[in-house]
């Protein structure tokens, strides 16, 4: 174990939080980021983050800076970037060795991270996973197989069902707790002005006499996580045919294709339908969820970032876990994570080997009662 010495028992002046590479990710780690800046709240803290999340933290009430890095660029020319800021702490969110190695190359003379294999010898806090977290596991499509096929299968794959210390959220809490802080939850926050909704309002011409439902259909990680199109497509056209109400439909430029497909579902409706895909900046996003009542959405980047700011969210769960990765504080009781009683999930699989019955089991009927409820 390394030795305590002055960079222990001083606090630290220059603190450097390596983020993680996904957006949802990288808000669930906004409670842990608040939990820091109150252990520390003379210490500038500075945010290491991949180049496309960057505009998220800026602003961000508890980050001072922001550095970042392009997709492909070396471990070298990060760890010359940090060792020019001689910083005196290093936290690191994200399990991989080579976060780690930039830390370490950067000679930043405390590191802190969670044990994992392959980079506990890069760190001088190694800090011990919680014992009481389930841990589960990708599955093998083979295994999915097998298991549909079995005449009584126990549930959640034989596992313990997992507690509220599973959460991804509650991981990085950890990490500040080692440090002294609080590892009491909040809700993740982002830091979206108010005049950004102003300006995402008159852009996108979403008055405030309208009840905007968001839709948001796409899945970065893979189809296993998308709720089918034609469901969807049938809860916007519900909410297209109540008075007062609006559709704001969400996407990147590879869900052009699905949102027309879900327009093209609609109908005639003489409900403003509003289609964003493709349009939005990463704080425009924000700022239009935090216009929206409520979001229909996959387990996707966007699903935390609407409750971040606010908004409800209504989420068909099919591949992933809600007690691992779930939006907002767990156990919120605003949102609705939708299950199906498939025996095959949560395996964390990017695309089913099977019939996707873990997703089709979620019919549109239920996420509409959410809605209403």
């Amino acid at each position: 174990m390394p030795s305590d010495g002055p960079s222990r028992s001083l606090a630290p002046a220059r603190i450097l939080v390596r983020g993680v590479n996904w957006l949802g990710d990288a808000v669930m780690t906004t409670p842990a980021l608040a939990r820091l800046r109150r252990r520390f709240p003379d210490a500038r803290i500075t945010i290491l983050t991949a180049a496309k999340l960057a505009p998220l933290w800026s602003p961000h009430p508890d980050v001072d800076d922001v550095l970042s890095f392009d997709a492909g660029e070396g471990v070298m020319s990060v760890a010359r970037l940090l060792r020019a800021r001689r910083f005196d702490l290093a936290l690191l969110l994200p399990n991989s060795p080579r976060a780690g190695l930039e830390a370490f190359l950067a000679r930043i003379p405390r590191r802190v991270g969670i044990r994992w294999p392959w980079r506990d010898w890069l760190l001088t806090d190694v800090v011990a996973p919680d014992p009481r977290v389930v841990k589960m596991r990708r599955r093998m499509p083979a295994e999915v197989v097998e298991r549909l096929r079995e005449s009584n299968p126990a549930p959640n794959w034989g596992l313990p069902s997992p507690g509220p210390e599973s959460h991804q959220l509650f991981h990085y809490l950890r990490l500040v707790e080692s440090l002294g802080g609080d590892p009491t939850p909040l809700p993740p926050r982002l830091g979206i002005l108010a005049g950004e909704i102003d300006a995402a309002r008159e852009r996108f011409d979403l008055g405030t006499g309208t009840r905007w439902i968001g839709i948001n259909a796409g899945a970065e990680y893979g189809p296993a996580k998308r709720w089918p199109t034609a469901s969807f497509a049938a809860v916007a056209r519900d909410v297209a045919a109540r008075p007062g109400h609006g559709l704001v439909l969400f996407g990147g430029p590879s869900d052009k294709a699905t949102v027309a497909e879900i327009l093209g579902g609609i109908g005639t409706t003489a409900s403003p339908i509003r289609d964003l895909s493709g349009r939005t900046s990463l704080r425009e996003l924000a700022a239009t969820l935090a216009c929206c009542e409520a979001v229909v959405t996959n387990d996707t980047g966007p699903m935390h970032v609407a409750a971040a700011v606010g908004t409800r969210v209504i989420v068909p769960f099919g591949s992933t876990s809600p007690e691992l990765t779930g939006p907002g504080l767990p156990g919120d009781p605003r949102h609705a994570l939708l299950k199906s009683d498939a025996p095959c999930g949560p395996c964390f699989l990017r695309e089913c080997p099977a019939d996707l019955r873990c997703l089709r089991g979620i019919a549109p009927e239920r996420v509409i009662a959410a809605l209403e409820r």
